[in-house]
């Protein structure tokens, strides 16, 4: 009886090894290098170094004048205004690709900057493996990369807009309180803030949070699971196409960003930042998506309420990704808000 159960038991073992050896064999999905995924670069991409990292990094034609003190000088001599900054900041995830929306429709009057975030995109993790995925070292990351683009002190002149969704909105935020002396303005969408428990978290975000995961899923990724956290956080699910899944799965496979997202998740602020909303004095516009499962509109009430000088504009058919799902109808809010 003994020796039946032995033999049972190994049976039933060598069945569960097959099993996950044909489903990874079967989702089998190696890391690629940024030469792999080569097509996610924009007509305008560049790569600047910050913390030793290739910091994946897109301008309009309008931030030309920046490009050096030369240019800044020669513009003001013949009498132009510089054009104001609107710099983008993506969520958990995503990429600078997110807004491509409103990069178009804000490109002819403004020098418009996205940038793929570290741990995300073609930018890819940190290089030092002890840095935090907090949002203070976010913020760092971002001013630092405005540095790089003349986007700094030295100008004075510079105006700089900072727009964020999700924790891109809890980036923008924290540079807005931690570099007071930077941003000019806030823009945030559905943003990372205050306490909240979302009706649906992304399939993705919930097995990543398991460190003893991360070997597995650091070599397979289904495509079904990419697209269902895709799903997730449109409301409309008819604009969710096999071309935006590629782009998400693709650039989920960037390597490092994998281990980076279970590390992100793990280094997830406490909300003893969340005082400092209450501080910000500056033009805020908060945009949200009525139908985002993740973070509930009434979290939108709170910043409006927190932040004095702060307006804000519901879209009852758009869910987490508003910028992204309807950006003609949210950047139109924001023209208005800018000018």
């Amino acid at each position: 009886m003994a020796q039946r159960l032995v033999k049972t038991i190994i049976y039933l073992l060598l069945a569960v090894i097959a099993l996950l050896a044909a489903l990874i064999a079967f989702y089998w999905a190696p890391d690629r290098s940024v030469a792999e995924l080569k097509q996610w670069q924009l007509p305008n991409s560049e790569f600047i170094a910050i913390q030793g990292m290739q910091a994946h990094v897109v301008q309009s034609d309008k931030c030309d004048v920046y490009r050096s003190k030369a240019s800044m000088d020669q513009a003001i001599s013949a009498g132009k205004s510089l054009p104001e900054a609107v710099v983008l900041l993506h969520g958990t995830s995503a990429s600078l690709h997110t807004w491509e929306g409103w990069t178009k429709a804000l490109s002819d009057e403004y020098c418009v900057v996205s940038m793929d975030l570290p741990g995300f995109g073609l930018t890819g993790p940190y290089i030092d493996e002890t840095t935090k995925y907090s949002s203070a070292n976010y913020a760092k990351f971002v001013v630092q990369v405005l540095d790089r683009l003349n986007l700094d002190q030295v100008t004075k002149v510079t105006k700089v807009t900072l727009a964020g969704n999700s924790l891109g909105g809890k980036i923008a935020w924290r540079t807005a309180a931690l570099y007071p002396d930077r941003v000019d303005k806030l823009i945030l969408v559905d943003a990372v803030g205050y306490p909240a428990t979302p009706k649906h978290v992304p399939i993705g975000f919930k097995l990543a949070k398991y460190p003893a995961l991360t070997p597995i899923l650091s070599h397979i990724l289904p495509r079904e699971v990419v697209k269902k956290s895709v799903l997730s956080v449109y409301a409309d699910d008819t604009k969710v196409d096999e071309a935006l899944v590629d782009r998400y799965y693709d650039l989920t496979l960037r390597q490092g960003n994998r281990q980076a997202l279970n590390r992100r998740l793990q280094d997830t602020d406490n909300n003893s930042d969340q005082a400092q909303i209450k501080q910000l004095d500056l033009p805020t516009l908060i945009i949200w998506g009525a139908q985002d499962d993740l973070i509930p509109v009434e979290n939108a009430v709170l910043f409006h309420r927190d932040i004095a000088n702060s307006q804000l504009k519901i879209f009852d058919d758009l869910g987490h990704v508003p910028h992204e799902e309807d950006p003609l109808a949210t950047v139109k809010v924001v023209r208005d808000f800018l000018e």
